[in-house]
């Protein structure tokens, strides 16, 4: 491997102030580098007290408003310096691939300076139809899934030069895990990692060119600037003191006058004296109320912003999701002037600061535009975009995020809704800001009193909007399916079940070695080295202790499972469909619904049919079984079943992969409302309780479930008309308890007959709409925390007792007072050595924290160990 010299454009302190100052004089923390390093970076202080300080970029156009021809210039920069390196002959050979969200301007600028080669960004926007072509996940990320969409598959499967653009080249580990994936599929001899800087430790430089040596690959680094970052001793207490102090009344955090905290996150931070939210200098930073009266017009664009046209070329698309050529970037060149030319017909008379805000992902079509308008007006122009990152604004020169607006999300994200930021935007003077986003984005959310254009609007004279149209590749015409699917597997063949009991929509994998150690797997899923549904946790072998805590539990909770069952089993008959379709949720699900399934035949004499899918996280539910399903019964009539809602991830899962099914197969009717036995989360209508109790059925893996392991997706595995995988642990039979678990819960069938039919009246005629407080519970202990990542925060027994049997857990917090529904989590954690919490006040019984950021090298469950 060879690294190539740092250089590049740099640009003095502003005022003499370095935006790094407030943060190293408070925490002692020391930028160490080339003489420019300072000029690209700042500081600030992460909301995360186990990580306190963050790395701000002067020049990435993210957090920091900048001149857009700064910001093209330094990636145009590092293009031609890649271009060099590379020569013409291999440039033309060359792929760009930028990282969401931060990098995908600077990819695209980098694609500009190498001038021969196409490029593409990684995204966190699933597209219904488009077959992701690859995907990692960044653990450390704030939303951690990216996938690869590629209209053109070729782009990653050739064997030219695969250009890495990321904004920040810390530890490596995000570029080592991707091309770990991508090299696997496509092999190539060439990588060249690109970043704005390197700030790699010397073993982690070390990291990056064994693994070149171990792919047998070259992997070349260029970077404008170089250097470390030097922590004192303590840094992490004093991280947490400043944040703690600063957090807790931020009024630098801003919203429109009046307007409600977004939607689901907690209440915003009181104000805190000496933190403005707006102002940097006079009144300049006053804010004006949000403007009265209706909030659309006949185009249905809100008062708090003017539409503008920018007649953006038809098919051109917005950006490198899915792809961007050479003959792409040559008519966005031909079309720029005439797009800037009508946004500066439609500035203020005499707007002498304008602000260009791009959003998220859609960096690369915002900056051109500021750029352009940068060429076309005497207007001095700045630009930067909105994030999901949360930082810490403090008022103060020496720091770099002086003002957040926040503002809830407003493209139907994914991974569901939450709080999004733009930095350093209000009170900045701007005469005008002209919001960027594509037409995805152009919802409700973002024309609402609390959305981003009236956050804006409460800041700036003038608000113009600029919608691109988000481009979506025609789906390729996909080869003729099979004209039938395989008929659902049934026991004794797969699973302890009766056959009549439930019918899997899966195939049979019992014969693939797909276990791997609890270790392993959690290092490979953390680092975005794999994805958890490719591969099986060694099932858990439960100690005789452990077995008399899940008879004694069961023989304990059976009546009050009874009667949850009948409950959420008269809903559904009432309110959802007289002969309802049950489809369990693999694996939880499939003992839940064989009871609603029992329970309709004794009390209503009714022979349901009943089915288990399997539904993943970041990638969807089983497309093949929905096609099954849809075949032979009627959409309307199925009912989603799981056993129990922790913060509602597979809810929302769940109506994106309905909502994406439609539009790619046609087929509609199918429900997304999922009937649980419990709802502790509060994130659905259908639900037997809401009471956060142990299922017994959560205490085991598949000597519960039939003897069914979790299922497994994975290419090499599942094709394309295949349904989603699981193994069938026959030789695990000697202690199967998944039949005695169904028949002593229903055995308590009639006494809870009459309660639980008036209970369900009762909930009948109550309103049930889901307030989705687990879910903001899961963001406050994720923060609390500092584990920034809210898939490793478990609530409820159920997916705390998951933490403990396939996890590497961290630590468990119970509510105080909590009795004995906790008794086998607590001997769990006595067997692996993880401390037990008690915590007042706590939504759910206890909630199961996963070990942030772990290696099989971090030692304790304190996490002291772990690299931050």
């Amino acid at each position: 491997m060879e690294k190539a010299v740092n250089e590049g454009p740099h640009h003095e302190v502003r005022d003499g102030v370095w935006s790094g100052s407030w943060v190293a004089e408070r925490l002692g923390v020391e930028l160490a580098g080339d003489d420019g390093l300072t000029d690209l970076l700042g500081l600030a202080l992460r909301r995360n007290p186990k990580r306190a300080h963050l790395l701000v970029s002067n020049v990435l156009g993210k957090h920091v408003p900048q001149s857009p021809s700064v910001v093209h210039g330094h990636g145009v920069a590092l293009g031609r310096r890649v271009r060099d390196l590379l020569g013409d002959d291999e440039a033309r050979r060359a792929v760009v691939l930028g990282y969401a969200e931060t990098a995908t301007g600077l990819g695209h600028s980098v694609a500009d300076g190498l001038g021969l080669a196409p490029c593409l960004h990684s995204t966190r926007r699933p597209v219904a139809g488009l077959t992701p072509a690859g995907g990692f996940e960044e653990s450390h990320s704030h939303a951690t899934s990216h996938l690869l969409l590629p209209e053109d598959p070729a782009l990653l499967a050739g064997d030219g030069p695969l250009v890495l653009v990321d904004d920040e080249f810390s530890t490596g580990n995000t570029v080592l895990n991707t091309v770990r994936d991508l090299h696997a599929r496509y092999p190539r001899r060439r990588y060249v990692v690109v970043a704005l800087v390197d700030m790699r430790s010397a073993a982690d430089a070390g990291r990056l060119e064994e693994f070149a040596r171990e792919i047998g690959a070259r992997v070349d680094l260029v970077a404008a600037a170089s250097g470390t970052v030097r922590l004192p001793e303590g840094v992490l207490e004093k991280g947490q003191e400043l944040v703690a102090r600063y957090a807790s009344g931020s009024a630098a955090e801003s919203s429109p006058a009046g307007a409600a905290p977004p939607w689901p996150l907690a209440q915003s931070p009181a104000p805190l004296e000496g933190v403005a939210d707006t102002p940097l200098s006079g009144a300049r930073g006053t804010a004006r109320p949000a403007p009265s009266g209706p909030h659309s017009d006949d185009e249905g664009t809100a008062p708090y912003a003017t539409r503008i046209d920018l007649q953006w070329p038809a098919g051109l698309p917005d950006g490198g999701r899915h792809g961007f050529t050479p003959a792409h970037r040559e008519r966005l060149e031909a079309a720029l002037p005439g797009m800037a030319a009508r946004i500066a017909e439609a500035l203020p008379a005499g707007a002498r600061r304008v602000h260009v805000l791009g959003f998220e992902e859609l960096m690369y079509a915002p900056l051109r535009l500021a750029e352009a308008l940068e060429r076309a007006t005497d207007a001095e122009v700045r630009y930067s975009t909105t994030t999901r990152s949360p930082v810490l604004a403090v008022d103060d020169p020496g720091y770099a995020i002086r003002t957040r607006l926040a503002f809830p999300a407003h493209d139907d994200p994914a991974d569901g809704p939450g709080e999004r930021y733009a930095y350093n935007v209000a009170g900045a003077g701007f005469d005008a800001v002209v919001a960027v986003v594509d037409s995805t984005a152009d919802t409700p959310a973002l024309h609402a009193p609390d959305g981003l254009l009236a956050c804006l609007a409460a800041h700036t004279p003038q608000v113009l909007l600029a919608v691109v149209p988000s481009y979506v590749p025609e789906t390729p015409h996909a080869p003729e399916r099979p004209s039938m699917l395989p008929e659902p597997l049934r026991g004794p063949a797969f699973s302890s079940y009766a056959p009549e009991e439930v019918g899997w929509l899966l195939q049979d994998l019992s014969d693939v070695t797909l276990e791997a150690p609890t270790e392993e797997r959690e290092e490979a899923i953390q680092s975005g080295g794999a994805h958890y549904a490719e591969s099986l946790p060694v099932e858990y072998q439960p100690s005789e202790r452990y077995q008399a805590l899940f008879h004694a539990a069961l023989e304990d909770s059976a009546a009050r499972i009874a009667q949850a069952v009948g409950v959420v089993t008269e809903i559904v008959l009432a309110e959802r469909s007289p002969r309802p379709v049950l489809v369990s949720l693999a694996r939880a699900g499939t003992p839940v619904g064989i009871l609603m399934r029992r329970w309709a035949q004794h009390r209503h004499g009714l022979d349901l049919p009943h089915y288990a899918v399997s539904i993943v996280r970041g990638r969807g539910i089983d497309a093949n079984a929905l096609r099954w399903l849809a075949e032979h019964h009627d959409p309307r009539d199925v009912v989603f079943v799981d056993g129990w809602t922790g913060k509602g991830a597979i809810t929302r899962e769940l109506a994106q992969a309905l909502t994406e099914f439609e539009k790619s197969d046609g087929v509609s009717g199918f429900d997304p409302e999922i009937a649980v036995l419990a709802d502790p989360g509060s994130c659905v209508r259908t639900y037997g309780t809401r009471e956060d109790f142990l299922i017994p059925s959560a205490c085991l893996n598949s000597t519960v479930s039939g003897l069914i392991s979790r299922t497994v997706l994975r290419a090499d595995l599942v094709g394309p008309h295949d349904f989603h995988g699981a193994k069938f642990y026959r030789e695990l039979a000697a202690t199967d308890v998944s039949v005695a678990f169904l028949d002593a819960v229903s055995a308590r069938f009639p006494e809870v007959a009459d309660a639980a039919r008036a209970q369900a009246g009762e909930l009948l005629a109550a309103d049930r709409s889901p307030t989705w407080a687990g879910w903001a519970a899961v963001e406050r202990i994720s923060e609390e925390y500092g584990i920034r990542d809210v898939n490793l925060v478990k609530p409820g027994v159920g997916e705390t007792t998951r933490v403990m049997l396939r996890r590497v857990p961290w630590k468990v917090l119970a509510r105080a007072g909590a009795g004995s529904d906790l008794d086998h989590v607590r001997l769990l954690a006595e067997q692996r050595g993880v401390p037990v919490e008690e915590v007042a006040d706590l939504p759910y019984t206890c909630v199961g924290l996963i070990h942030p950021q772990y290696t099989r090298g971090a030692t304790g469950a304190d996490g002291k160990a772990v690299t931050v």
